[in-house]
């Protein structure tokens, strides 16, 4: 491995860049790149994969940047780069609350079945024996009733989907009565 200087000096152009980019005074900047250095080379030991040196120095910047925040006045404002991102809305959830009143709202021939199968989880041989089906009309019924439930909530909600599945939505019309919102 490098010694730490060339180490240092390897990395102190683009880490002072960095620091630069979140912190406007120019003081700052040179106090948290020190900072950040006798933090690297009191914790150099424990570092357990050389590959990961220069994520770790990146880290600890961030650290002592944040630091540096904490330790101002309160009414001073925190740089928007280092204020934590709006969580992403669980659009799963909240159509998930939508559901309810449209199963409600299903004929009962869909209905059961598919609050069977798809709810209390049962298996759809267990929902053909419980409601005196046989498997085909019990599988039957659990698509059709899973069919008329996305109809109905496409009816309600413009859903947009991509890769990762649900990545937004919008309630059409309130006024339908579907519950959603």
């Amino acid at each position: 491995m490098a010694s730490m200087s060339d180490f240092w000096i390897e990395h102190k152009t683009r880490l002072r860049s960095y620091i630069a980019k979140r912190v406007r005074e120019r003081d700052a900047v040179d106090d948290i790149l020190q900072d950040v250095f006798l933090k690297a080379h009191a914790s150099l030991h424990t570092v357990k994969s050389h590959g990961s040196l220069t994520a770790w120095l990146y880290r600890i910047a961030a650290n002592a940047i944040a630091d540096h925040y904490r330790g101002r006045k309160p009414s001073e404002e925190i740089s928007d780069e280092l204020a934590a991102p709006e969580p992403e809305p669980d659009y799963i959830a909240e159509l998930s609350s939508c559901l309810q009143p449209l199963i409600a709202d299903l004929p009962e021939t869909y209905r059961l079945p598919l609050v069977l199968s798809e709810i209390e989880g049962l298996t759809q041989k267990e929902v053909a024996t419980r409601l005196g089906l046989s498997l085909s009309g019990a599988k039957s019924r659990v698509q059709r009733g899973r069919e008329k439930l996305r109809q109905r909530l496409f009816e309600c909600c413009d859903i947009e989907t991509g890769r990762s599945g649900i990545i937004g939505y919008e309630i059409r019309d309130k006024k339908r009565g579907c519950g959603c919102g």
